[in-house]
């Protein structure tokens, strides 16, 4: 090591590389440029973790790949200038990789006219890492590193291809690098417009649970089955009914009226004076011709003058109904068909 007067400034060279350090402004040098040194299984594994923490895998995957992308376009375009012979490019980048500490690095059938090449990499920093994190397949920073090295290289895009992966047991890991119509950019918006898709997916998810709640509430609240006298029960009905609701509330009412014993059924209409149709008329009909078939009478209640005109003009019988104006009678009226009376 090569130390100068200054003893807090050291310089060394490895592999026809320099190293220095310039201690008193804090600065380590790496080929004359200002470097830094992270600890591979503890401070980086960290930053990896981090990323995949705060910007989820699918994120932080394309992050990892446009970065190390856009890292080595760099490179590859550096050694384009340089106008080196491709044999000597392929020498000198495993070099400069290995004195830096990134893994040892093969170069193989490195084709400028075709734009192809393919890459071994054995204890790269970042299998160390995932190692460390206890992956089952690598991440693709170093990947998509040697993708941007390669399109720079050739001033085409080239993207890759995993062939093998150390830390699948393999001796090391390899990858095939061709021309490509994958890019950087292409990855960006495919993962926006993904992230916006699981979000309309997850929004259409929450609307669709959000109106099963509704709809579960107003069928429990909807038209109840009110047990007013001994054999007298009421329904009141409220809204508008659709096929699902109507076909809801028979099957509940049919249900209910041999527990409550009802001889009478009185179906209080005072709620429907704005939603009276053809479907309606034919949901009550099926509703009264029901519940006569397991002994119950039905009476109608809540009939208003206006109501009674929009149900002429249906073809609904209401000569089948004993019909009252308002509840009272009708309960009034089912209490004397029993015998009984109110005192």
């Amino acid at each position: 090591m090569k130390k100068n007067d200054n003893l807090h400034n050291d310089q060394i060279n490895v592999g026809g590389l320099d190293f220095a350090w310039q201690l008193e402004q804090g600065l380590f040098l790496f080929e004359g440029e200002d470097a830094v040194l992270f600890w591979i299984s503890s401070a980086m594994k960290s930053f990896f973790d981090t990323i995949e923490e705060v910007s989820g895998k699918e994120a932080a995957k394309v992050v990892l790949e446009t970065t190390g992308f856009r890292q080595g376009l760099v490179v590859g375009q550096y050694f384009q200038r340089l106008d080196m012979p491709l044999e000597q490019v392929a020498a000198a980048i495993p070099a400069t990789y290995a004195s830096a500490g990134w893994g040892k690095i093969e170069i193989h059938n490195l084709n400028k006219d075709e734009h192809t090449a393919a890459v071994r990499l054995k204890d790269s920093w970042e299998t160390k890492i995932n190692v460390a994190q206890g992956k089952e397949q690598s991440t693709t920073f170093l990947a998509g590193h040697f993708s941007g090295i390669f399109t720079g290289l050739f001033g085409a895009n080239v993207w890759f291809t995993l062939l093998k992966d150390q830390i699948q047991n393999e001796d090391y890991s390899e990858f095939q690098f061709a021309p490509s119509d994958i890019t950087i950019e292409e990855n960006i918006h495919d993962l926006a417009r993904k992230s916006e898709s699981d979000r309309i997916v997850k929004l259409e998810s929450m609307v669709e649970e959000r109106t099963q709640d509704l709809t579960d509430l107003v069928k429990e609240i909807s038209s109840p089955i009110i047990p007013v006298l001994e054999g007298i029960v009421v329904v009141p009905l409220l809204g508008k009914y659709d096929e699902n609701r109507s076909e809801d509330l028979i099957t509940k009412t049919l249900n209910n009226l041999p527990k409550h014993k009802a001889d009478y059924l009185v179906i209080d209409l005072t709620g429907l004076h704005q939603y009276i149709s053809q479907f309606t008329v034919e949901f009550l009909s099926k509703l009264a011709s029901a519940a006569s078939l397991i002994g119950t009478e039905t009476i109608l209640v809540g009939i208003s003058p206006e109501l009674a005109q929009e149900i002429t003009g249906t073809d609904m019988q209401l000569s089948r109904f004993s019909c009252f104006s308002t509840l009272k009678h009708g309960i009034y009226y089912a209490i004397g068909q029993q015998g009984r009376q109110l005192y």
